[in-house]
């Protein structure tokens, strides 16, 4: 068996506070089961859960100068399997992540690891646990996307990663057209005056998909940008796949921009 590379006592704190969590993650009775199950000791029974776990991975890490029951104590119990919702599994995941990607590991999303280069930088690690950046850099979302949100995307801050795209959004059009509106008003004049066309704008088809891009413009500033810029945080949730989808839609009008033509009069 390689052995595994030895994590630092912080790092085994965060990961048995994770997994010793009191509200979403095991209970005494879980730890100890599988403390014996997957060959550590419970050298200290009595303490808190999270501290239990401490001394265990400690005790094992000390003993045997290397991770590898710790790894496949964490594998077993952040499992796929052992979770009835996925949302609830991939957190656990990505947080564990955060951890093991400082000594070059990974756990997938089938509960197996892979290695992985080994991040430096608290900022790294975030980013590379952070699921929703993956998968918009998966989607090959515009890279305009990234520059306007992506200390907020490191974050997880999905409120405020919709907002700055929105804002950046309109900022481009702004830069295209050399407008100084904001909002509906900018967006009707751009699009419907024309200044900016994105096609030949000569049959009757392409001034449809005009007016269609219109239509989208103004209905993330009505839906998206106005309520952000107005609404408490509270008042305006925003989940992980909302916030997809959402920025997936924004880089879908980068492309289009992409494309676009100032008008010439």
């Amino acid at each position: 068996m390689i052995p595994r590379k030895c994590l630092s006592p912080q790092q085994l704190e965060r990961i048995a506070k994770i997994i010793g969590d009191t509200s979403e993650g095991l209970t005494g009775s879980q730890i100890g089961h599988a403390l014996l199950q997957y060959g550590l000791k419970d050298v200290d029974p009595s303490n808190t859960k999270w501290k239990r776990l401490y001394n265990s991975f400690a005790e094992s890490q000390n003993q045997n100068n290397c991770s590898n029951k710790i790894l496949w104590f964490i594998q077993n119990v952040v499992n796929p399997q052992a979770y009835s919702d996925a949302k609830e599994f991939e957190k656990i995941r990505s947080k564990i992540n955060e951890i093991l990607s400082y000594v070059g590991y990974e756990l997938k999303p089938d509960g197996q690891y892979r290695q992985i280069t080994a991040t430096t930088t608290i900022t790294e690690a975030q980013t590379r646990a952070n699921r929703l950046l993956t998968d918009l850099k998966a989607r090959n979302a515009h890279t305009i996307i990234f520059k306007y949100c992506t200390a907020e995307l490191v974050d997880k801050n999905y409120f405020h990663a919709v907002f700055e795209a929105c804002k950046g959004l309109f900022e481009r059009i702004r830069q295209l057209s050399f407008m100084q509106a904001d909002g509906v008003k900018l967006v009707s004049y751009v699009f419907n005056h024309p200044v900016l066309i994105i096609n030949e704008y000569k049959t009757q088809q392409q001034k449809d998909e005009q007016k269609g891009f219109e239509a989208i413009l103004e209905g993330i500033c009505k839906m998206f940008r106005n309520p952000e810029a107005h609404c408490p945080k509270i008042e305006w949730p925003m989940e992980e796949q909302d916030a997809l989808e959402i920025l997936s839609l924004i880089s879908y009008c980068h492309r289009r921009l992409d494309k676009a033509q100032r008008v010439t009069e």
